[in-house]
C-alpha cells in the first residue's frame, strides 16, 4: 500500500475507481498549473460537488487519500522511546463526515458510504513502514487521550467508574497496531554475564511478562509429604492485598512489561477474600493463573466470570496408589474429574508432577493415562525443604536416563511439556533449538518472577528460602532492585561461562537444599560435561 500513495504511485485510486475517467479528467484540468494535487484535489472536489453531480462522499474520501500520499512520504527513523509511551510520528488524525471510507480505500465489495461522523487514522507501522489506514474505534480515541494528555489512569478510572484493565488494553492495542510506540522492556539481563563468543537472541535477554507468584494463604486441604513450608503464616488483609497488587501495577507500568498474577498457596482457593482480591488482580489488567486443587464447577464458574485464567495447574505425584500415598486418599479420581471440569469450561489445563527417586519410573506411564485429558503435562524437581526434606531426589545418572526417556516418548505423547532447564542439555547436544527452560528464560528467581508469601515477604523463589524484603517495609520495585535480588539474578558462578547458561543455570532451589552453595555451585544433576551419550 505504501507504493501506491507514495509521490511517484497512481494518484487517488480510490476516488479514481468511483467516477467517470472524464469526470476525473475534469477535476485534474481544473487544477492550478503550481499547485500539488494531492494538496489541491481535495478542496477542489468540495467546490464542485454539486456542479459536477460527484458522489457526496468524494471530497472526504479524496482527503483521506491525500492524508495517506503525505503519510507514505514520510521517512524518517522511527523513534523507539526509552522512557515513555509516544504517538507514532507518522500518525494522522483525519474528522470527516461519511463512515465506512477506510474500507472503501482497501477495495472491500461490502463498504457502503454513509452519512455520519468518523476518524480516520493514517500510519506507517514501524514493523515494516507498511502504510495502514482504519476508521477509529473508541479505544483508539481513548489510547491517543490517555498518552497525548498524560492522564492519570488511576483517576481516569475512578471518573469514569472503569478499570485500569480497559484502559491498559486500549493502550496496549494501540501499541500492538503501532499507532503507539512503546519503550522496551527494562527487565533485561546483561549480555557480558554469559560466555563472550554465545550470541544470545533478544527473547532470552528481555522479559515481557513479569510474574507475581502469590501464595495468598497457607491454608490447605492436603497434608502432602514433599510440601515445602506448613509455617503459620497471616494473609494480607484485603486493604494490603490491594495495596501489593498497586505495588504490582506501578512496578510492570515502570518497567514496561505485562504483569501475571499466579494465586497459590497453600489453596488459594481456602482464602476467605479470594475472588475479592482476584477480581482487583483483573482489574487491574493482569494476566491470572491458579496453582491450586480441584474445585466444584460452580467455584470454578465464578471465577471464569471475573476472568479466564491463562491455566489453572493441579498437582499429581504419580500413578494412582502413589499419588494418593503423597497428597492423600482419593485425590488421584478427584483430579481427573476436575480436569474434565477444566475441559467442559475451556480453561488451559496443566498437571505438575515433583519428581522424587520414588516416582521416577512413574512419569511415562502417568502422561499416558493423562494424554487426553490435560493440555499440559510436566515435572519440577523436588526441593529437600520442608516436609520434602524426609524425600530423595534422582542423583545424575539416573536423571539424565530419565530425561533421555522422557524426550523420546514426548513425540508420540502431545501432553507432554519442557520445562526443567537441564534439557537443554541434550537438545544443545543435537544441535536442536534450545527451549527457555525453567521460567522461559533459564532461572528466572527474582529477574521475571518473584514469589510473595501471605505475610508479605518476598523471595526470589518459593521453592526454598530466598527472602529479598518484605512489601510491608519497601515497595516491590525497591526489593527487586535491591542487592540481594541482584545476587540471585546471577546466579551459580559456575554457569558463568556456560554456552547454554541463557536458558538454564541449573536449579538454585536444588543446589540450595543439596546442602551445596546456590552463588558457586552447580546443579548437582548437570550433565553438561559427562559427554554425548553413546
Amino acid at each position: 500500500m505504501v507504493s501506491e500513495y507514495s509521490s511517484s504511485g497512481t494518484l487517488f485510486p480510490a476516488c479514481r475507481r468511483i467516477i467517470r475517467p472524464g469526470a476525473w479528467d475534469a477535476l485534474l484540468h481544473a487544477l492550478p498549473e503550481d499547485s500539488v494535487p494531492e494538496e489541491a484535489l481535495p478542496g477542489l472536489i468540495a467546490g464542485r460537488l454539486a456542479e459536477d453531480d460527484l458522489p457526496p462522499f468524494l471530497a472526504d474520501l479524496a482527503a483521506v487519500e491525500a492524508g495517506m500520499h503525505q503519510c507514505a512520504r514520510r521517512r524518517e527513523e522511527l523513534p523507539r522511546p526509552s522512557e515513555e509511551i509516544i504517538v507514532n510520528p507518522t500518525l494522522a488524525l483525519l474528522r470527516v463526515g461519511w463512515r465506512n471510507l477506510a474500507g472503501i480505500i482497501e477495495g472491500k465489495e461490502t463498504a457502503v458510504p454513509e452519512p455520519g461522523e468518523d476518524f480516520i487514522l493514517i500510519w506507517q507501522d514501524p514493523a515494516d513502514r507498511r502504510l495502514q489506514v482504519r476508521s477509529a474505534a473508541p479505544g483508539d480515541l481513548l489510547a491517543l487521550k490517555l498518552v497525548l494528555e498524560n492522564l492519570d489512569k488511576r483517576e481516569i478510572a475512578r471518573l469514569e467508574d472503569t478499570t485500569l484493565a480497559r484502559l491498559d488494553g486500549a493502550v496496549t492495542a494501540a501499541v500492538q497496531r503501532g499507532i503507539l510506540l512503546a519503550p522496551p522492556s527494562a527487565i533485561r539481563r546483561d549480555p557480558s554475564l554469559f560466555a563472550p563468543d554465545v550470541e544470545i537472541p533478544e527473547k532470552y535477554l528481555a522479559a515481557q511478562v513479569f510474574t507475581l507468584q502469590w501464595h495468598i494463604t497457607q491454608v490447605c486441604d492436603l497434608r502432602c509429604k514433599h510440601c515445602y513450608d506448613r509455617s503459620d503464616r497471616s494473609p494480607l488483609s484485603m486493604e494490603d492485598a490491594a495495596a501489593a497488587l498497586d505495588q504490582l501495577y506501578d512496578f510492570c507500568q515502570a518497567r514496561h512489561v505485562y504483569g501475571q498474577v499466579s494465586f497459590s498457596g497453600g489453596n488459594p482457593l481456602l482464602h476467605p477474600h479470594f475472588l475479592e482480591i482476584y477480581r482487583a488482580a483483573a482489574d487491574r489488567g493482569f494476566m491470572t493463573a491458579i496453582l491450586g486443587n480441584p474445585t466444584t464447577p460452580q467455584i470454578l464458574s465464578r471465577i471464569i466470570a471475573i476472568q479466564k485464567p491463562e491455566f489453572f495447574q493441579v498437582s499429581l505425584e504419580g500413578l494412582k496408589e502413589h499419588n494418593d500415598f503423597i497428597r492423600g486418599p482419593g485425590f488421584f479420581d478427584r483430579v481427573l474429574r476436575f480436569l474434565d471440569d477444566l475441559r467442559a469450561a475451556g480453561v488451559y489445563s496443566m498437571v505438575m508432577l515433583t519428581l522424587t527417586r520414588d516416582n521416577l519410573d512413574q512419569v511415562l506411564p502417568l502422561a499416558d493415562q493423562l494424554r487426553d485429558k490435560v493440555d499440559l503435562f510436566t515435572f519440577n524437581r523436588l526441593s529437600m525443604v520442608g516436609e520434602g526434606a524426609q524425600l530423595l531426589t534422582p542423583g545424575r545418572e539416573e536423571y539424565e536416563a530419565f530425561l533421555h526417556a522422557y524426550l523420546d516418548a514426548k513425540p508420540r505423547n502431545p501432553c507432554m511439556g519442557l520445562k526443567d532447564s537441564l534439557i537443554n542439555i541434550i537438545r544443545s547436544r543435537h544441535n536442536e533449538e534450545l527451549f527457555g527452560g525453567c521460567a522461559g528464560m533459564g532461572c528466572g528467581a527474582a529477574f521475571n518472577f518473584v514469589a510473595l508469601l501471605p505475610d508479605g515477604q518476598v523471595h526470589a523463589c518459593r521453592k526454598f528460602p530466598s527472602l529479598i524484603g518484605n512489601i510491608h517495609d519497601r515497595s516491590l520495585a525497591d526489593i527487586y532492585d535491591c542487592p540481594e535480588a541482584q545476587r540471585y539474578r546471577l546466579g551459580p558462578a559456575s554457569c558463568r561461562d556456560c554456552r547454554i547458561r541463557h536458558v538454564c543455570g541449573g536449579c538454585l532451589a536444588v543446589i540450595d537444599s543439596a546442602g551445596l552453595d546456590w552463588k558457586q555451585d552447580r546443579d548437582p544433576c548437570c550433565f553438561i560435561d559427562a559427554g554425548p551419550e553413546d
